[in-house]
This record gives structure tokens, sequence and C-alpha cells, in this order.
């Protein structure tokens, strides 16, 4: 019985939930305590609830949300894209930008060397297959008469971007995401 009890509660703490602007636009994920509040305290309101997920109060069982909208409209500043290896992976589609090759066994080549000046940053770094970045060696890709598929730059971050890894286990959220594709998040 405790240790079903515990379970119950891990599975509570990891519940996600949607948070929806005014105007219905997806402004970022909270944990349902931080829901919990925001509805309490009247500045959201639920638009769908955690299927069967409830929460006990001292008064009574109350359903967890998955998705809430604030009452109010909220400003908030365009979001960055983190310099990750998975993200420079996303952003170049899981394709080896010199052959083309598709594969999840990528590896980050600096199209300038880092010996040779080049920065890492998102306009020097692009995804290479490991027979690609060996060939490439310490070279420039004009030096080791490589073409890239792609010039590398800075993603631009939309809403599937900032919430791709919640949106396959929260398949109510779908309809209030508009990017959702499920064909993009399975080559994820």
């Amino acid at each position: 019985m405790t240790s079903a009890l515990t379970e119950d509660r891990r599975a509570r703490v990891s519940i996600s939930v949607l948070v929806l602007n005014q105007n219905y636009e997806p402004l970022n994920v909270c944990d349902f305590r931080r829901a919990f509040v925001l509805v309490s305290r009247g500045k959201a309101e639920v638009l769908e609830h955690a299927d069967g997920a409830t929460v006990r109060t001292p008064s009574r069982l109350v359903p967890l949300p998955s998705v809430i909208r604030l009452i109010y409209y909220i400003r908030r500043p365009q979001p960055k894209a983190k310099l990750t290896r998975r993200d420079v992976f996303q952003r170049d589609r899981w394709t080896c930008q010199y052959c083309g090759v598709r594969t999840r066994d990528l590896t980050l080549d600096h199209v300038v060397p880092r010996h040779r000046g080049g920065k890492h940053v998102w306009d020097n770094l692009v995804s290479a297959c490991k027979l690609c970045n060996h060939r490439k060696g310490g070279r420039s890709p004009e030096q080791a008469r490589m073409t890239l598929l792609r010039r590398p730059g800075e993603p631009r971050v939309t809403v599937y971007y900032l919430f791709a890894q919640h949106l396959r286990a929260n398949e109510a959220w779908h309809k209030f995401v508009p990017e959702w594709r499920v064909d993009e998040v399975a080559a994820i």
C-alpha cells in the first residue's frame, strides 16, 4: 500500500501542464502545483484535465489540469535557442551536412576548425557523420574539397521547438500547438 501511494505521488509530481497566454498562444510548461495555484487564485482557467489524475485537498478531490489559459495577456521576450549538440542535430534534421546521410550517429563539426580561430557558435557548427568529419579533419571545407549542403545559422525558436519534448507525452496539448507535426517528432 505504501509503495502504491509513493508511485502515485511521483506520477503527480511529474505531471506537466501547458500554460497558454490569454490569446491561446503556448507560453510555457509548469508543474501541476504551479498550475493549481494560478487557477485557485483566479489568474488562469483550466481548459483540459489530465486523464484521471487527481490531487486531494483537505476538503475534496480535485482533477489535475493538463492545459490552462491565463486570464491576462503576458508579454515575454523572444526565446533564444540553446547551443547544444542535440539542438544542432535537430536544426540539421539529423542529417550530415556534407554527404546528406540521415543518421542518429552524428558528430559536431566546426566548419572553421577551432585551432584555426573558429568559434563554438551556431554559424560555425554543423552535423557531420563520422566518415565525413574524419575526412575533413582539421581543415576548412574548401581545403578538404567538401561542400556544405546548407549554410549553418542560429535556428528560429518556434513553439514546436520549445514544446516538442512535452508534446510526445501529452496528446491533449496537440490542438493547442499549431506547429505540431507527428512526422517531425518521429525524426527527433
